[in-house]
């Protein structure tokens, strides 16, 4: 599976998500749909999108008890994305019920991957705010094992964290890895960062970007630029 870069729709309309998508006459970027556009437009904006020929990425993170999870998944496993996600601390039996969930009657299901901690996470909010005081990379390695355990495809993880993700749970563990900035860009609201042609260096699988790009004078450039850096 080839290395692929990500692009962050995250608009709250059709209006603007499709006239962001029209820029793009070239190569159709891989996209996520997020809660912000999927809770302002449901599932339609997701069928929309696929039939303009982009993979999707639908990130929704969810976390609930294994049946509610499951029953959710199935009927994501019907929009026909490419990949969608949970949050790893919901336990291995939430995990293991979300695949069950996803996979459909002939076998076939999306990419299914699971958040560890949220890039806008540091270990001094962990502790404070979470009460986990074990270390970060420790707890990241700790709920991506778990993931690996419960059949998951691969994790949502910092950058930073990707080379050591790969290192316990195997080269063909997906690491998909937000936080991505370009050298000379704006961090934005993220804590734990890296440009592209770093994460292309440690290991990425999937780089996903938002505001470098959708924020960008010239998304275009910015989009070929991250591909230039991360793919190519």
């Amino acid at each position: 599976m080839g290395k692929d870069v990500i692009v962050a729709c995250d608009f709250n309309s059709k209006a603007e998500v499709l006239a962001f998508l029209d820029k793009f006459t070239g190569r159709k970027p891989y996209v996520k749909i997020g809660m912000e556009l999927f809770y302002a437009e449901g599932p339609s904006i997701v069928r929309e999108i696929k039939e303009r020929g982009h993979k999707i990425f639908l990130d929704l993170k969810l976390h609930d008890i294994p049946n509610t999870v499951k029953k959710s998944m199935a009927v994501l496993s019907e929009l026909d994305v490419d990949m969608t996600n949970l949050h790893a601390s919901g336990t291995v039996a939430m995990m293991e019920a979300a695949l069950e969930g996803l996979t459909r009657p002939d076998g076939t299901r999306p990419l299914l991957i699971a958040v560890t901690q949220l890039t806008s996470t540091s270990e001094e909010r962990m502790r404070d705010d979470l009460l986990i005081n074990e270390p970060l990379d420790k707890v990241v390695m700790h709920y991506a094992a778990n993931a690996k355990k419960a059949g998951l495809d691969g994790v949502v993880c910092s950058p930073r964290e990707a080379d050591k993700v790969h290192g316990a749970c195997g080269k063909e563990f997906l690491t998909v890895t937000p936080g991505v900035r370009f050298a000379d860009g704006d961090i934005g609201d993220q804590v734990r960062v890296m440009t592209p042609a770093d994460a292309k260096k440690i290991g990425s699988d999937y780089i996903v970007v938002g505001r470098p790009i959708t924020a960008a004078a010239d998304p275009v450039a910015a989009y070929n630029r991250c591909v230039a850096e991360f793919v190519d």
